[in-house]
Parts: structure tokens; C-alpha cells; sequence
């Protein structure tokens, strides 16, 4: 193995000597960072989705159009037609109201919603008719069509409503919101951990036939609150943020059930909101006759499905799941044969597969085994009898896309070629459009059959001039540990390598359970500038990060940090062993959790990385929240020695070489108070460092403080791991990068 990984570094050295024989040329800073001609990259077609079965939808811009038009292309004959042109209900709306940009809508797209200065307004495209719905000093949140398109639901100062499209009458069904309860609108670590971020806090859902509004209630009164310090102004002011950190008091939640349109009475579900529980996102079963609830303990090892009547709000158990190290949340359920069968993805097994079941809960069919991960069910087919989904399974660095059929047989990779593929498949599953590269060939669009291979070519990013330019090629290996783990990594060496001198080496990770940083994937040209500057540049995946399945990850239970440490530090052995390695000179980088790998290198791993920039990090896992935090590490109570390895500040004694803490005034995410500690325990021991603040900054920021932020980041690097000046005139109007 080692043996091929040496070989594989000599392929990346003769390619690029290779390239410098043809007498190829170089790229210039304007070129890899201001698209610059002549261009080595193009913009792919922009595509969106389907809209059926043979058509999907494409956004048509003209050359220098701020805004384009959306088209519908057959797959089969590729003619074009318009989709939604709203510019002929400009008038109707008014000359300065925005019809770009809807903040709900049918699948037609006759029935929209929008929203200006926090009231709300619809367009009816069959009616042509466009009117404000709402006059209120509050704002509307969330606003959400019915599917059946005849009315909106939202949260307004912390209660539930709905407006009838048709009469204009807007229903109020809860009255008792508050700073600290929440009707319909999620706490924060339901929005954070459970729904995610792209929920924007909506914690309510129509019911499949329109008749029904579910909604979650939190009651945020014993979570304790954290105070959010901005400095602007003469006085400054505080941010209260209910915030449950490990062991704290989680938000008490009830389930409840309205009918549209009718005020004044709620069907709670049967759920003793006192207990310490989660519930996850709960799915509607097609006839709308019951809610399907996810229910979790706290300690996070055990889930439930649970199925709910909105009638008398009473509940029962369906399936039960438990695994000693954790349970994850289902992102979605499949439901089949008009709602008597349901497919689940699930990891209980040690890897990520399919299986259906009767409504019952009863399993009926294993659909997907194998030491490999289903990454997403995509569409079936009950008709053809077909599961359509992307799976991990060639190689966990690329996606592929498979199809199998109901009864777990003659399943088939309808995916081809080493790539990396990025798909959207039909609603009906007879076609599917991918957006597939590797480490080495930029990325292609193409549109392909399911039952017969290609269709047509949609787009190349690779321009006519790529070839014409000497490109340092990104090499994807695998790195044996020594008890028998071969690490994913991807490693790009400077152009014009001289095997006798010595480099800097930067390696930027993120490192969390489950989410690698290593895929078979094109990552445009900004690696190139480093490249020629000199810097080898490396990602590398530990064994908890997914490319192994929940036996992996199931090792970082009761773990963090150990196992992110114990193999990030093999790779930089393996590097050590390179003759053009520069170990006085190798920089880990990361934020969030990569922010918390970083600071935890320089530290517990101070005697192989001596420089790093860590941003916005957890320092200390109490100090993160209870929903996240427990789910690895179970309580404090139960795993002091978990909690105490795997602070930095446990560490900080052994730092040396220099780390750049960078963090947000007001992160919501990660407090500020973990940066802190570690400054404060950093100076108590007469440590040096480096500090930036960006006040104001959330988890992460935009604007004039995100130039900067990247500027620092690349002035750090020409100090400390190029030793020479940075280029300030260069960078300072360069724009955001682009990725093709």
C-alpha cells in the first residue's frame, strides 16, 4: 500500500513536469481569481428541478441579464418553452413591488405569496388578481401555502395563523405566545440540531388534504438564557438567547392539532411535555389522517415512531429503534401503496441502508446491505416497482446513483465512470440530470435515461483553453493507520515540484461525526494561486467520518477529539516521510468543528502541527448545546473523562508553535465565551497567540468583515508558511470565488 502511495505522488510529479515540457503556460491571479480571460472555465447551465416526468426547469440568462427567465426543456426533443413569466404581473402588483423572488407557492405556480415590508400579499395567476393579505405592525414568519393552494399559514409574535385565499379571513389559534413560549415558531436548539437551519424556525405543517394544521409548542421558561453582548452604539445591548447547554433544562414541548379556519380549540397530542425528550420532524401520512411523530429520550439512543390522531390527539408506537452509541433522525419517510407502506433510511446496522415496512411498523423487505452507505432515497416508482437512490457504494468519496427493485432484488448503477456524481432525478424516475467531476476533470452536466444511458450532453465547465495551461493536478490516495484504517485524502503539490527543497503544508478540514471534508470532486482553480506559490495543500478524512459507516462514527461515542486526533496525526507522519515536506511549517485550519480539530492540534497535537487558524470553535463541549453535545457524549455524569480529554483547555499546557483564534462577537452557535476561555487559560500561561474579533459576526459573516477575514487568513499564510510579504494590492479587490 505504501508502495502505491508513493507511486501515485511520482504520477502527480511527472504530470506537472510533464506539463512544463509541453511548454504549456501559466495561469495568472487574474485568471484563477477574477475569471479573467482567456477563461480555462465556464458556467454550467442552471438548472433547478423537474417539473415532470420529461421536462425540467432551466434559468436562461443573456449575456450581462441581472435576472433571467425560467424555461421548460423536453427531455426528448430539447425544445424549449416558457415556465413562469411574472413580468406580465408587473402591473398588477405595482411597478416597485419584487415579483422575483415569492416567498410561497404552488406547484403550478398559480398561487403565490409574497412578502414586503413584514405583511404578506398574493398573486393569483389563473385570476390574475393580486391583493395584501395582511395589515399588521408584527411580521409575518414563515408563510406557507396549503396544498391545495387555498390558504397560507404563518407565526406572528410567537402565535399560529392562516388567511383563507379566497375570503381574505385570517384565523388566529393560539394566543399565548411569548418571548419564552412558541407557537409554531422552533427554540433554538430544535431549529439548530433538529429541524436544521433551512427550516427557519417553522415548526408547523399542513396536513396532506389541507383540512389541518400540526404544530410544535415550546415553553422556553426553565432553558436558561445567554447573553449575546453587542457593542454598538454608546451604550452597547444584550441579546437574550434560550440556550440549553450539556446537562441544562431542554425546552418542554407539546404537539398540537388545529383544523383550518375554526378558532379557539387545540387538540393536544397525548406526550407528557414534562419528560426530558426530543421530538423530531414529524411527517403527515397521504390521506392526512395521522401525524407520524419521531420521538427521542434524552440520552439520545433510542427512537420512536410514533403515530398520532388529530382528532383525540392519542398515539401508537409503529417502530423502535435503539443503538448504544446513538440514533439519528429520519430526514424523511417514503410512503407507498396509498399510505399502508412506508420506506426508512436508517444506520442500524453499522452502515446507512433502505427498508420497508407495513404501517404497521412490521418489516417487509431489507432493500439496500452491504458495507457501503445509501446517502438518499430519491424517487419510486410503485408502477415499475423501482427504488431509485444515491449510494456511497464504489468508493465513499464519489456518489452514485441505483436503482433496485421493491422486493431488495436486481439492484443496478445506472451512474458511470469515476466521478463524483451530483443528481436530481425525475419525479416519475425515467431520467435523471447529473453533475459529475473528479479531483482531476472539471464538472460536466449531462441528462441520461434511466433504462438507456445518455440522452444528451448539457454542459461542459471546461473551456477550450484549459488544456493550454499547466494546472497542478489533485491527487486522491488513501493513508494506512496502523491498525489498519486507510484514510481518504486528497493532496495537491506545488507546480514545478523540486524534490530537494522543502514546503509548507496546509491542510483545512472540518472533522465532525459524520461529515468529511474528502471527495473525488473538482474544487475549482483557487488551489492553483497556492500551488504556485509553493504550498502543498491536504484534506484528509479520520475513520469516524462517515467514509467508514456508523461503525466508524460509533467509535467517536463518549470520544470526541480522540480519534480526530489519532488520525489527523497519522497523516501528517505519512507526510513526514516525504522528502519535500516541511514539518516545521505545517498549518491546520478549520471552523466551527473544524475550529475545535484545530485548536485541539495545537495543542494535544502540538509535536506535528505548528501553525493554525481556528474560527468560531467549540473549545470545551459544556460550554455547546445539550442536543448535539449529549448525542456523542452522553452527560457529564456519565462520561467525566470524555468531557475532560476532550476540552482543549485539558491540552493547553503542551501548546506551542501559533494559533489564530478568530471568532464573532454574537455567534449564536458557538458563544464567544469558548474563544475566551481559551485566551484567558492561553495568557495565564504565558502563551503566545494571535486574536481577531469580528463584532457583530454570527456563526460566520458577510460583507467588508468577510474580505477581510479571508485576507487575514491569507496574510497568516505567507508569514508564517511562505516567509514572505502579502501580496496586499493583489487581494484587495479581488471578488468572491467562483467555483465551476
Amino acid at each position: 500500500m505504501v508502495r502505491r502511495m508513493l507511486l501515485l505522488s511520482a504520477v502527480v510529479l511527472l504530470s506537472v513536469t510533464s506539463a512544463a515540457a509541453q511548454g504549456k503556460k501559466s495561469l495568472t491571479f487574474d485568471q484563477i481569481f477574477k475569471d479573467a480571460e482567456p477563461r480555462l472555465l465556464q458556467q454550467l447551465p442552471s438548472i433547478s428541478g423537474w417539473f415532470d416526468d420529461e421536462n425540467y426547469i432551466e434559468m436562461k440568462r443573456k449575456e450581462g441579464e441581472r435576472r433571467g427567465a425560467q424555461v421548460m426543456v423536453n427531455v426528448k426533443t430539447g425544445q424549449e418553452r416558457p415556465y413562469h413569466d411574472l413580468s406580465q404581473y408587473q402591473e398588477l402588483a405595482g411597478k416597485d413591488f419584487d415579483l422575483s423572488s415569492p416567498a410561497s407557492f404552488n406547484d403550478a405556480y398559480t398561487c403565490l405569496i409574497f412578502q414586503k415590508d413584514k405583511d404578506l400579499y398574493y398573486l393569483s395567476t389563473e385570476k390574475k388578481q393580486f391583493r395584501r393579505l395582511t395589515e399588521s405592525s408584527a411580521e409575518e414568519k414563515n408563510p406557507t401555502l396549503s396544498p391545495d393552494a387555498k390558504a397560507v399559514a404563518f407565526t406572528r409574535e410567537n402565535n399560529l395563523f392562516s388567511v383563507d385565499l379566497e375570503s381574505g379571513k385570517e384565523t388566529q389559534y393560539t394566543s399565548d405566545g411569548t418571548d419564552l413560549i412558541l407557537n409554531g415558531w422552533a427554540s433554538w436548539v430544535y431549529f439548530e440540531e433538529i429541524f436544521g437551519r433551512a427550516s427557519r424556525y417553522r415548526a408547523f405543517w399542513w396536513s396532506t388534504d389541507s383540512k389541518l394544521l400540526a404544530f410544535y409548542r415550546f415553553d422556553d421558561s426553565r432553558v436558561p438564557m445567554f447573553p449575546l453582548y453587542s457593542s454598538e452604539g454608546q451604550h452597547g445591548f444584550i441579546e437574550k438567547e434560550h440556550y440549553p447547554k450539556v446537562g441544562d433544562p431542554n425546552p418542554e414541548v407539546k404537539i398540537g392539532f388545529v383544523r383550518v379556519g375554526e378558532a379557539g380549540r387545540v387538540v393536544w397530542a397525548d406526550f407528557d411535555e414534562k419528560r426530558d425528550q426530543y421530538f423530531g420532524t414529524p411527517f403527515w401520512t397521504p390521506d392526512g389522517k395521522l401525524l407520524l411523530v419521531q420521538w427521542m429520550n434524552r440520552g439520545q439512543d433510542t427512537l420512536k415512531l410514533i403515530a398520532v390522531g388529530p382528532e383525540g390527539g392519542t398515539g401508537r408506537e409503529i417502530y423502535e429503534e435503539y443503538q448504544p452509541s446513538w440514533v439519528e433522525w429520519f430526514d424523511g419517510i417514503k410512503f407507498l401503496d396509498k399510505g399502508r407502506e412506508f420506506i426508512l433510511k436508517t444506520d442500524k446496522d453499522g452502515w446507512s441502508h433502505l427498508y420497508l415496512h407495513s404501517m404497521g411498523g412490521k418489516l417487509k423487505t431489507r432493500l439496500t446491505e452491504g458495507k457501503w452507505a445509501v446517502a438518499d432515497l430519491e424517487v419510486v416508482n410503485e408502477e415499475k416497482g423501482l427504488v431509485y437512490f444515491t449510494a456511497k457504494k464504489e468508493n465513499s468519496t464519489r456518489t452514485d446513483l441505483y436503482s433496485i427493485g421493491l422486493d431488495g432484488k436486481g439492484m443496478k448503477r445506472l451512474t458511470s465512470g469515476e466521478y463524483n456524481h451530483s443528481i436530481m432525478v425525475s419525479p416519475g424516475g425515467s431520467y435523471f440530470i447529473t453533475r459529475f467531476s473528479n479531483v482531476s476533470t472539471p464538472s460536466r452536466l449531462a441528462l441520461y435515461s434511466t433504462g438507456g444511458g445518455l440522452v444528451r450532453d448539457l454542459g461542459d465547465s471546461r473551456t477550450k483553453e484549459f488544456d493550454n495551461f499547466t494546472i497542478a493536478k489533485t491527487e486522491l490516495l488513501r493513508i494506512p493507520t496502523e491498525d489498519g484504517y486507510e484514510l481518504p485524502m486528497t493532496i495537491t503539490l506545488p507546480a514545478g515540484l523540486d524534490p530537494a527543497r522543502k514546503y509548507p503544508v496546509l491542510i483545512e478540514i472540518y472533522g465532525g461525526p459524520g461529515a468529511g471534508t474528502v471527495s473525488d470532486s473538482w474544487r475549482g482553480l483557487g488551489s492553483q494561486w497556492w500551488a504556485m506559490e509553493g504550498i502543498i495543500q491536504v484534506a484528509v478524512d479520520h475513520r469516524g467520518s462517515g467514509h467508514f459507516g456508523k461503525e466508524g462514527m460509533a467509535l467517536m461515542h463518549r470520544n470526541l477529539g480522540k480519534w480526530e486526533m489519532h488520525d489527523y496525526i497519522a497523516a501528517v507522519k505519512w507526510l513526514r516521510t516525504k522528502s519535500y515536506v516541511d514539518s516545521t511549517r505545517v498549518c491546520i485550519t478549520g471552523g466551527s468543528y473544524g475550529g475545535y480539530v484545530t485548536a485541539l492540534a495545537l495543542t494535544y497535537g502540538a509535536d506535528y502541527f505548528t501553525h493554525g487558524i481556528a474560527s468560531s470553535s467549540v473549545i470545551d463541549w459544556q460550554l455547546y448545546d445539550s442536543h448535539y453535545v449529549e448525542r456523542y457524549m452522553d452527560s457529564k455524569e456519565e462520561n467525566p473523562e470524555g468531557y475532560k480529554f476532550g476540552s482543549v483547555l485539558t491540552h493547553a499546557e503542551k501548546y506551542k508553535g501559533l494559533l489564530q483564534i478568530v471568532h464573532g462577537s454574537m455567534d449564536d452557535n458557538v458563544h464567544m465565551q469558548n474563544s475566551i476561555q481559551l485566551v484567558d487559560r492561553l495568557e495565564d500561561l504565558g502563551k503566545h497567540f494571535e486574536l481577531m474579533i469580528y463584532p457583530g459576526g454570527r456563526h460566520g459573516w458577510g460583507g467588508a468583515k468577510a474580505v477581510h477575514s479571508r485576507n487575514e487568513t491569507y496574510r497568516f499564510y505567507y508569514k508564517y508558511l511562505l516567509g514572505k510579504d502579502f501580496p496586499e494590492d493583489l487581494f484587495k479587490n479581488m471578488p468572491p470565488r467562483r467555483r465551476f
